[in-house]
C-alpha cells in the first residue's frame, strides 16, 4: 500500500514537466490574466474560471479525446477562423488603448464587471485553438502511462494551477511600476502585437 503514491510520481512529475512546458508561455489567455490582474479586476474568479476549464478540459482529454480525435477533425480549421476573429478584436481593443493614453489606466481596458470577467476568461480558454492543441498532445501523452494516466494529468493540472497562481502573484508585485500610464501602452501595445501576430498565425491554418 505504500508503494502506490510512489508509483504514481513518475507521471504525475511527467504530467506537471509538459503542462509547465504547455502553459508557461504569454499567449492570449495569459496576457488576459495579466492585464485583469495588474489592474485587480476580478482576478480571483478569472483565475478560478480558467482552473476548471482546464482541469476538466485536460482529464477529459486523457479520458476521452484521443478516440474522438479522428472523428473531429473538421473541427480545427473551424476553431481557428473562430480563434482568428477573436484574436483579431482583442488585438485592435488594445491597439486602441496603447494609442490612448487617457484610456490607459481605466478599468474598462479589461473586463470591469465580476461577469464580464468571467465570460471573457471562458473565452480566452475555449476561443482558442492553441489551448485544443495543447489538450489534444496532453490526452496522447498520457496513454504512455497506461492505467496511471490520471496520475499524468493530475501533474498538468498542478502545473495549470501553479501558472495561474504566478501569473496573479507576478502582476501584483508589478503593480508599483504600472502606476504610470506609459506603462500600460507599453503593455497593451505588446498585447496588441501578441494578439496580432496569434491571429494571423491561426488564419493561415484555417486557411
Amino acid at each position: 500500500m505504500d508503494t502506490v503514491p510512489f508509483s504514481l510520481l513518475a507521471p504525475w512529475a511527467s504530467g506537471l514537466a509538459t503542462g509547465l512546458g504547455l502553459f508557461a508561455a504569454v499567449g492570449a489567455q495569459s496576457a488576459f490574466i495579466l492585464r485583469q490582474g495588474l489592474q485587480r479586476v476580478h482576478i480571483g474568479s478569472v483565475m478560478v474560471v480558467c482552473a476548471i476549464i482546464d482541469a476538466i478540459c485536460i482529464f477529459g482529454s486523457v479520458l476521452a479525446w484521443r478516440s474522438l480525435a479522428g472523428q473531429v477533425s473538421w473541427a480545427m480549421p473551424a476553431l481557428a477562423a473562430c480563434g482568428a476573429a477573436f484574436l483579431g478584436a482583442y488585438a485592435v481593443r488594445a491597439a486602441y488603448r496603447a494609442w490612448s493614453a487617457a484610456s490607459a489606466l481605466a478599468p474598462a481596458g479589461g473586463a470591469a464587471t465580476r461577469r464580464g470577467a468571467m465570460l471573457a476568461a471562458l473565452g480566452f480558454t475555449v476561443i482558442n485553438p492553441h489551448f485544443w492543441l495543447d489538450i489534444v498532445l496532453i490526452g496522447s501523452l498520457a496513454q504512455a502511462f497506461g492505467h496511471d494516466a490520471v496520475a499524468y494529468a493530475a501533474g498538468v493540472t498542478t502545473a495549470s494551477v501553479l501558472w495561474l497562481l504566478t501569473l496573479g502573484g507576478g502582476a501584483r508585485l508589478l503593480g508599483p511600476l504600472f502606476r504610470d500610464p506609459r506603462a500600460w501602452r507599453v503593455l497593451d501595445g505588446g498585447i496588441a502585437l501578441v494578439m496580432a501576430l496569434l491571429a494571423w498565425r491561426l488564419l493561415l491554418r484555417a486557411l
